[in-house]
C-alpha cells in the first residue's frame, strides 16, 4: 500500500510538472480558480458561524 501511495505521488508530480511546462496559462488559470473557491467556502463559513452566534 504505500508504494502505491509512493508511486501515486510520484506521477502525480510528473503531471503537474508537465502541464506547467507545456501550458503555463491553463495552470495558472487552474491554480487561481481553486484560490477563488478556497476562498468562497472561507467566506461561506464565516457567514455561517455569523447567523449562529446571532
Amino acid at each position: 500500500m504505500a508504494q502505491a501511495k509512493k508511486i501515486g505521488t510520484y506521477l502525480l508530480l510528473i503531471f503537474v510538472i508537465y502541464t506547467i511546462i507545456t501550458s503555463p496559462t491553463r495552470a495558472a488559470e487552474l491554480v487561481q480558480s481553486g484560490f477563488v473557491g478556497i476562498s468562497d467556502a472561507a467566506k461561506a463559513v464565516g457567514t455561517f458561524m455569523t447567523g449562529l452566534v446571532n
